[in-house]
């Protein structure tokens, strides 16, 4: 009687175990359920001398090499990379001259002592190994005479190497259309066990249907029946474990060291890996830039071998959309230290500032002035793309532009610091008037910043007063046009009161009195 529920999903399932693959163990139960043309008959009267017993008609031996009307059931226990013969291959490597590879010996003085302490256990299920060879050997078995003592010849011997070396590798070890894949196992180095098909467990046994003249019907199920581990074997198990992971942090210390340099209290270090992405809406093509980083001369301060400049390779533009862009990607880095030295609440930090200068160059090496610009570094550490709008100085008329189409060059500022208030700069004026300048296009910067501090780590009053700082830098680019507004009020605060006090006092005395 056949089952009702069947299970329908054969797909594979993924299993994690930190266990050592060797203790791994499933049990296999196959068993057949229905034959078509299974000749088992009995006839009721008593059979004569014209009449042929039916057995004679038994259908020939499987590829494991018994009759169909033997046992119909079958149930092993394998484990990992454990080797069960078939009944081919016992036949197959009972020959010497089949056995090319030591794997091949190997598995001949098996089957041999196989045969000396009775003959295998399994009848129809058999195993294939990572290291069986997956070649048809079928053509090692077969004689060409009915001599039961048959020697191959040499030239025999030969052409089977000749023949088996072209053969298809994808054939399988044994008779391959009497064979099925009941499961496949593999495991990697990270504990992981897939299994194709799944488990049995609460799900109804597997089917399989013979094709070809004798179609059969076989169920099978799958169990994973591997011992539990003893509380005892778990405890030594994550002893090693932690002993293991301990070795491993020892290991990556070791390859830190302990030279980790460390920034001194009160100080704030400042890395910044950037790249220069793209310049775009500029006029002529072969497009440049340099740049260069200009540090506060107050509390900031950069080694000795840093380099704080850079220039970009030429690079044409493509047209994207309606712009010409040029594409440098071009990588710089610096570093850079902040010492917080004054402790009054007023002190206003700067932060450093990233100037750009775009230039072009012609076929005669002649370079223009495409644009100037700057922006604050990001106050904030992680990942930033900015976008540095720039101008450039002009000249009235048409002389000037023909100048600088037909011969190049063009008004340049003998300062780039000059496109905001310079660092060098003492005095409470800084007047622009009679500049003339264009908008030009914009350069692209993407900065990955990282700050390094002692105070994000120490639970002193240290740490909550270089806090008080590092939170005034990291608004600092909304703080100095705060700080701009402020002056700005300032200024007019005291131009009225200069105003007021130089207007006469019967003016102001009504008013005064008033307000007394």
């Amino acid at each position: 009687m056949a089952e009702a529920v069947w299970s329908t999903d054969t797909g594979e399932a993924v299993y994690r175990s930190r266990d050592p693959v060797r203790n791994l163990r499933l049990r296999v139960h196959l068993q057949r359920i229905t034959s078509s043309n299974f000749l088992h008959y009995q006839p009721a009267a008593q059979l004569g001398k014209d009449l042929i017993d039916l057995a004679t008609f038994r259908p020939p031996p499987t590829a494991s090499g018994h009759r169909p009307d033997e046992d119909e059931e079958e149930e092993v226990v394998i484990g990992w990379q454990e080797k069960l013969f078939s009944q081919f291959e016992v036949d197959l490597y009972q020959n010497e001259a089949a056995c090319q590879s030591p794997l091949d010996h190997q598995y001949r003085q098996e089957i041999l002592k196989l045969e000396n302490s009775g003959g295998r256990k399994n009848r129809r299920i058999f195993t294939y190994t990572d290291s069986d060879r997956y070649t048809n050997l079928e053509e090692h078995c077969q004689k060409m005479t009915t001599a039961a003592s048959e020697v191959p010849s040499f030239l025999v011997e030969r052409m089977a190497n000749v023949r088996r070396r072209r053969q298809d590798r994808r054939g399988m070890l044994g008779y391959k259309k009497y064979e099925h894949v009941l499961c496949t196992l593999k495991v990697d180095s990270n504990g992981v066990i897939t299994v194709k098909p799944d488990f049995t467990s609460l799900k109804g046994p597997y089917r399989i249907e013979t094709e070809g003249e004798k179609q059969e019907l076989w169920k099978y199920t799958i169990d994973n029946v591997s011992s539990l581990a003893q509380p005892e074997e778990e405890e030594r198990e994550q002893r090693v474990f932690k002993d293991l992971y301990g070795r491993h942090k020892e290991y990556l210390n070791s390859l830190v060291g302990t030279d980790f340099e460390m920034t001194v209290p009160g100080a704030l270090r400042l890395f910044v890996n950037g790249e220069v992405v793209s310049a775009q809406g500029y006029e002529y093509d072969n497009l440049y830039v340099h740049f260069f980083v200009e540090l506060p001369t107050s509390n900031w301060s950069s080694p000795a071998f840093q380099q704080l400049s850079g220039i970009t390779q030429t690079c044409a533009t493509k047209s994207l959309g309606m712009d010409k862009v040029a594409y440098f990607s071009y990588p710089f880095t610096f570093e850079a230290s902040f010492l917080h030295e004054d402790e009054s609440a007023d002190a206003l930090p700067e932060w450093p500032v990233l100037y750009c200068e775009v230039l072009s160059l012609d076929f005669w090496q002649r370079y223009r002035v495409e644009g100037y610009g700057a922006v604050v570094l990001p106050a904030t550490p992680g990942s930033h793309t900015l976008t540095v709008s720039t101008w450039r100085p002009m000249e009235l008329g048409t002389v000037a532009e023909l100048r600088r189409f037909f011969i190049g060059g063009s008004l340049e500022l003998e300062d780039i610091s000059y496109v905001r208030i310079p660092g060098t700069f003492k005095g409470e004026r800084l007047s622009r008037f009679g500049l003339r300048t264009e908008t030009t296009g914009s350069v692209t910067f993407r900065l990955h910043c990282l700050q390094q501090s002692r105070a994000f780590m120490e639970s002193s009053s240290l740490r909550k007063r270089m806090r008080s700082v590092l939170d005034r830098l990291e608004g600092f680019s909304q703080q100095s046009s705060i700080h701009s507004v402020l002056e700005a009020f300032r200024r007019a605060r005291r131009r009225m009161q200069e105003a007021r006090e130089s207007l006469p006092q019967d003016l102001v005395g009504p008013s005064g009195a008033t307000v007394s």
